[in-house]
């Protein structure tokens, strides 16, 4: 039975959330169709620029994502301590940039007295629209419904371009973000439209690599600060150079042929994490399969269970084999 989204999203448990939206129609969403011969390699450019779009509207942040042949994976972060510090102009200018506004926060934009009553109204909208803004659910509905018009007018054709619901999985802890997030930077090596992560398009780790040879880190993605200590800024809790040579080293072994050869040298990351490197491998060929609504270690699955009032979560099994804590 489908979980509503309040049961599987909540800001207290985690503010890290893996999404995927698919395809529905035979038809490619983006790259060459094989069975029409049509390319659709354009539309790729659709999803990366409304991805970025909505990055600099809403409070969520984009930690890795990866556009394929039927279906796109995203990691994303909601800063809602951000949000609620916006003042009210800014929500409504930030809401302005996707939708029409009310007459009466036009009024307010533009400098006219509101009434005690206009007021309150005013603030019940802004207070909407600011919970809104650092929403999940309307963060991929504005990401996929101007591509699915987009698309189906590039078709000829009418009805439903995306499946029904996006799939969301709750990252609660740094063993789960680490590995969805390199499993996402590496969908392209793994589906073989890609050699190196270096030259994976419409990716973030392509973006992340190409900024890293300036000694930079693009700014529309959640930049790596290094790990996790006091007075953290806002960011990733890796190291930029130790997450690259992490993924460097697993799109080396995503070759099934290879998992007899993983090398004694891995990255020193994952002995932080307390992941051993079979354990790492197979989540990474397998972390969106093996896991549903929430993915962590046994004991975060556990406490996140207790805060969404849950009895059981599908998964845990695996949660506890390969992302508790264990020997390295």
């Amino acid at each position: 039975m489908t979980l509503p989204r309040c049961s599987q999203i909540s800001l207290e448990t985690t503010p890290y959330y893996h999404c995927v939206s698919r395809c529905v129609r035979r038809a490619f969403l983006c790259g060459k169709d094989t069975q029409s011969g049509k390319n659709y390699e354009h539309r790729r450019h659709w999803i990366e620029a409304r991805i970025q779009k909505l990055a600099g509207i809403f409070a969520i942040d984009i930690a890795a994502y990866a556009v394929m042949s039927n279906h796109y994976h995203i990691v994303l972060y909601i800063d809602s301590n951000t949000a609620k510090t916006w003042p009210d102009t800014e929500v409504i200018h930030r809401w302005q940039e996707l939708f029409s506004t009310s007459i009466l926060a036009q009024r307010y934009i533009q400098g006219h007295t509101l009434d005690h009553s206009e007021m309150e109204k005013l603030k019940e909208l802004v207070a909407l629209w600011r919970e809104r803004l650092m929403d999940i659910s309307w963060f991929m509905r504005c990401l996929n419904e101007p591509i699915a018009r987009k698309a189906n007018a590039e078709d000829n054709c009418t009805g439903r371009f995306w499946e029904g619901r996006f799939k969301s999985q709750a990252l609660l802890d740094e063993r789960a973000l680490a590995a969805c997030m390199a499993y996402v930077d590496l969908n392209p090596i793994r589906a073989k439209m890609a050699k190196t992560p270096e030259s994976s398009d419409h990716t973030s780790i392509q973006r992340r690599i190409h900024a890293a040879t300036s000694g930079k880190q693009p700014k529309e993605l959640l930049p790596l600060v290094g790990d996790e200590r006091l007075s953290m800024p806002k960011g990733l809790p890796f190291r930029l150079d130790h997450y690259l040579e992490l993924v460097d080293w697993s799109g080396r072994y995503l070759d099934p042929r290879k998992r007899s050869a993983i090398s004694e040298n891995a990255p020193p990351i994952l002995e932080r994490l307390g992941i051993p490197p079979k354990h790492w491998l197979y989540l990474n060929r397998n972390f969106e399969n093996r896991f549903k609504s929430l993915v962590g270690s046994a004991e975060s699955i556990l406490q996140a269970c207790i805060q969404l009032h849950k009895r059981w979560v599908h998964g845990i099994r695996d949660c506890r084999l390969y992302l508790s804590a264990a020997p390295y």
